[in-house]
C-alpha cells in the first residue's frame, strides 16, 4: 500500500500532562493494555486507550506529574481519522518496547487535534520553527513545564526509539543545554507570527488586489487546477475568492481557472462518486487517488463554494455535486437533533479483517464485472477503470474525464439514457459497497466545524431553494444554541455524548457568529442578526487584544499556555480574525456601528505588510479588502413579500451585497421607517445612501451590476 503523510493546516496553542497506567477491570479479559485514555469521549484518545505506552490526557494532574518527578512530556498530537497517526500507532505505540522506553523515561499526552486546536497551534508552530514544516501525527517532546525542546511528524519505530534515549540522556546528563535550547525556543513560539498595530493609511484599492492576484497566478495549475504541487488540495476560501474576482472584474483567466478547479475536483477520486461527499485532498496531480478521509469542515466548504459557484455559472454538475454531497451529510454525519459529526476515518476493514486505507472505496475490475453484468464496458469507459483510474494492485478509484454532454455524443447516447444509466449504476455499486466494512466515525461534535456545514446549508438553499436545506440549517443553530450556548453568553467547543465540553474557542464565535448572519439573510428573523450580535460582543471582552485591535485565538478565561496565538492565516479553514473582520464589517452595516467598521478595518490594514508576501494565505482577507475596493450595496427590503423578493435575488450571483429584510415594522437602523402596510419595495443603497425604492428584483439587480 503506498504511503502518504497527512498533511493539513496548522492551528495550535499549549502545555503538557503526563501520564500513569491504569487497569479498567471492564476490559481486563478483552484487552492486555488499558490506560487513562479509556475514561475520555475523544475518538482519538480512545482509539489509544489500549495501547502498553501509558498515555494521559491534557490536565493539571499530568502536568503535576511531569514537575514532580522531574519528566520530560511527550505531547502526540493527532486526529481519528488521520492514516499515518494509526501507522505510528501500529508501528510504535502498540510496541511493548517502545511503551517501555516511554513510560520509564517520559510522562506521555495524547491530544485530539479537533479537540484541542489550541495546544495544536503551539507545538505545530514549535515544530515548524524546528524542522520547516509541520503535520499529522504531530510528535512534540517538551521540559516538564511544557516547553518544547525536540519535534517532528511521523517517526519510523527505529527514529521514534532513537530519539527518545538520545534526547532523555542528554536531559540525563546535560540539563542546563536542554533548557537553553527550550527557552531560546519558546521565545521563538511566542515572537512568531506577532501581528502589530499597522498605523499607516493602507492601499485598499483595485490595482493592490490585483497585483496580489498576478503575484498568485503564478503558483496557479491552470491546466489541472489547484496549486502547482503533487498533492492536491481544496482550498475553498481560495476558490471563493477567485470566484468573486474573476466575474466582479471580468477576468477570464481567473474565471477558467475556477472552473476547471472544481471540474477536475468533481471528475475526480478525491470526490466519491459513488456516494457523494470528498476526501481531504489526492496524493497526486490529477485529483485522483485521495487520502481517504472524509472531513466536516472540507464538504461543508465545498458545499458552499459549488452553490455560489452555480448561481454565477448555472453549471448543472456543481448543482449534482451539492445535492450528492449534501446526501452524504445527511446520511452519513447527521445526528437526530441536527448536529454533524466531525469525519470519516481513511482506513477500513478488509474482507480480511486488516485496516487498510481506501478498503471502502475501492474496486477491481471483478468484483464491479459482476455487480453490473451488460453496463460494464459502458460503465469502465465512463470512470476510467483502465490505466488512468487505476490505483495499485489491480485496485481502480472512479475518476471522470469528461462531462456527461460530451461522453454521450461520442457513444451514441442520448443524455437522458446516460444519465439514467448512471443513476443506476451508482444506486447498484452503493448498494454492493454498504455491504462492506465501513470506516470509522468520528462522532464528536464541534462547533466551529458545525457553524460551517449551518452556512453550507444556507448557501445550497439560497442556491436552489430547497426547504430541506434551510431545515436542516435551522435545526442545527438550535442544537447550537440549546447545547453548545452557554448561560453566561460564551460558547463550548465541544459536544460528545450528550455532553458540552471545553470552552469555546475564537474559531466557534467566529464562525456561529458567520452562519448566524447568513440565517437571517435567509429567514429575516432579526433573533439570529441579534444573536450574533451578542456572540460578537462577547468575544470582544474576551478575546479581544486591545493593543493591535485583532483577536486571540483563546479566551481569556482559559488557562495560560506557553504562548497566547492570535490566527492570522487563511488556510483550508479561513482564519478566525479574517471571519471576525468579515464579520464586524456586515454587522457594522446591519447597526450602523461606528466601532465595529472602524476595528474591521483596523485589522484589515494589520494584515497589509503579509498580505503582498502570499496573497493566497490572505484570500478570505482579501473578500473583505473587495468590500473597500468596489461598490458594496446594501439591499433592503422591507413589506409582506419580503420573503419572495428576497428568493428571487438569491436566483443572482451577488457577492458585494449585504440583504436585510423584514415583513413588519423593524429598530435595525437599515430597515428603520421603511416598511409600508401597501406594498413591498426594495432599497439600493451604498453607506447608508438609497437610490429611490423599486418594486421589482430585475431593476434593482441593474443598480447592482
Amino acid at each position: 500500500m503506498k504511503k502518504f503523510k497527512c498533511y493539513a493546516i496548522a492551528v495550535l496553542i499549549t502545555s503538557v500532562l503526563g501520564c500513569v497506567s491504569k487497569t479498567d477491570t471492564n476490559h481486563v479479559n478483552e484487552h492486555q493494555y488499558t490506560n487513562e485514555l479509556i475514561h475520555e469521549t475523544s475518538p482519538y484518545l480512545l482509539q489509544h486507550a489500549h495501547n502498553p505506552v501509558n498515555w494521559k490526557s491534557w490536565n493539571p494532574k499530568a502536568l503535576a506529574q511531569a514537575k514532580e518527578e522531574n519528566k520530560l512530556i511527550i505531547i502526540s498530537i493527532g486526529y481519528s481519522a488521520c492514516h499515518w497517526c494509526h501507522v505510528m500507532e501500529d508501528e510504535s505505540f502498540k510496541n511493548d518496547s517502545v511503551a517501555k522506553l516511554m513510560n520509564d523515561k517520559f510522562v506521555s499526552i495524547k491530544i485530539d487535534k479537533e479537540e484541542r486546536p489550541d495546544i495544536d497551534q503551539v507545538y505545530m508552530n514549535a515544530v515548524q520553527l524546528m524542522t520547516g514544516s509541520g503535520g499529522w501525527p504531530l510528535n512534540c517532546i517538551t521540559l516538564p513545564d511544557g516547553r518544547p525542546i525536540f519535534g517532528g511528524t511521523y517517526f519510523t519505530k527505529r527514529q521514534w526509539m532513537g530519539a527518545l534515549n538520545d534526547i532523555s540522556s542528554l536531559y540525563e546528563k546535560n540539563p542546563e543545554k536542554v533548557m537553553e535550547y527550550a527557552e531560546k525556543l519558546t521565545e521563538g513560539i511566542q515572537k512568531s507570527e506577532l501581528i502589530t498595530l499597522n498605523k499607516e493609511a493602507a492601499p485598499f484599492n483595485l490595482e493592490t488586489i490585483q497585483s496580489y492576484v498576478k503575484t498568485w497566478n503564478s503558483y496557479l495549475d491552470f491546466n489541472k487546477g489547484g496549486q502547482k504541487t503533487q498533492l492536491k488540495f481544496p482550498m475553498p476560501t481560495n476558490l471563493k475568492f477567485q470566484l468573486r474576482y474573476g466575474i466582479q472584474h471580468t477576468d477570464e483567466k481567473v474565471q477558467s481557472y475556477v472552473n476547471t478547479t472544481l471540474k477536475m475536483m468533481a471528475y475526480g477520486g478525491i470526490y466519491d462518486q459513488i456516494g457523494g461527499g470528498f476526501s481531504r485532498y489526492s496524493t497526486d496531480k490529477k485529483w485522483h487517488v485521495p487520502h481517504f478521509e472524509k472531513m466536516l469542515y472540507d464538504n461543508a466548504q465545498l458545499v458552499s463554494l459549488y452553490s455560489e459557484s452555480y448561481l454565477a455559472t448555472k453549471n448543472e454538475l456543481h448543482k449534482d455535486i451539492v445535492t450528492e454531497t449534501l446526501t452524504f451529510i445527511n446520511r452519513e454525519l447527521t445526528t437526530t437533533n441536527g448536529a454533524f459529526y466531525s469525519s470519516l476515518d481513511a482506513d477500513s476493514m478488509t474482507a480480511t479483517n486488516e485496516l487498510e486505507e481506501g478498503a471502502f472505496y475501492r474496486w477491481t475490475k471483478a468484483e464491479l464485472e459482476v455487480i453490473l453484468k451488460e453496463d460494464f464496458e459502458l460503465f469502465k469507459k465512463f470512470y476510467n477503470v483502465n490505466s488512468y483510474g487505476k490505483w495499485e494492485d489491480n485496485y481502480y478509484v472512479l475518476i471522470r474525464k469528461e462531462s456527461k454532454v460530451d461522453f454521450a455524443a461520442k457513444n451514441n447516447l442520448d443524455l437522458d439514457t446516460l444519465s439514467a444509466k448512471i443513476q443506476n449504476w451508482k444506486k447498484s455499486l452503493f448498494e454492493a459497497r454498504e455491504q462492506r466494512a465501513k470506516p470509522r466515525l468520528d462522532d464528536k461534535v464541534l462547533t466551529s466545524w458545525n457553524a460551517l456545514m449551518l452556512k453550507g446549508y444556507v448557501d445550497a438553499y439560497r442556491a436552489f431553494g430547497n426547504a430541506e436545506y434551510l431545515e436542516a440549517a435551522k435545526k442545527n443553530a438550535h442544537f447550537i444554541i440549546q447545547n453548545q450556548l452557554r448561560t453566561d453568553g460564551g460558547l463550548n467547543h465541544n459536544y460528545k455524548d450528550g455532553k458540552s465540553s471545553i470552552n469555546g474557542y475564537l474559531e466557534d464565535y467566529a464562525a456561529v457568529i458567520e452562519s448566524f448572519i447568513a440565517l437571517y439573510q435567509v429567514t429575516f428573523d432579526e433573533a439570529w442578526l441579534q444573536k450574533a450580535k451578542e456572540l460578537t460582543n462577547y468575544t470582544q471582552t474576551h478575546f479581544k487584544d486591545e493593543k493591535t485591535q485583532m483577536f486571540y485565538f483563546t479566551s481569556d478565561t482559559d488557562t495560560n499556555l506557553i504562548a497566547r496565538k492570535t490566527e492570522v492565516n487563511d488556510n483550508v479553514i479561513p482564519a478566525s480574525n479574517s471571519i471576525m473582520a468579515n464579520n464586524l464589517f456586515k454587522l457594522s452595516h446591519y447597526y450602523s456601528n461606528k466601532e465595529y467598521e472602524n476595528q474591521a478595518k483596523q485589522m484589515l490594514t494589520n494584515m497589509i505588510p503579509n498580505i503582498g508576501n502570499s496573497p493566497s494565505s490572505y484570500s478570505n482577507w482579501l473578500q473583505l479588502m473587495s468590500n473597500y475596493t468596489s461598490p458594496y450595496f446594501e439591499v433592503a427590503i422591507a413589506g409582506s413579500e419580503g420573503l419572495e423578493k428576497m428568493q428571487q435575488l438569491n436566483t443572482y450571483y451577488l457577492p458585494n451585497i449585504l440583504v436585510a429584510g423584514t415583513m413588519s415594522e423593524s429598530t435595525i437602523p437599515l430597515l428603520q421607517n421603511r416598511f409600508i402596510e401597501d406594498g413591498t419595495y426594495i432599497y439600493v443603497c451604498v453607506n447608508g445612501t438609497c437610490k429611490l425604492p423599486l418594486t421589482e428584483v430585475e431593476k434593482s439587480i441593474e443598480l447592482i451590476k
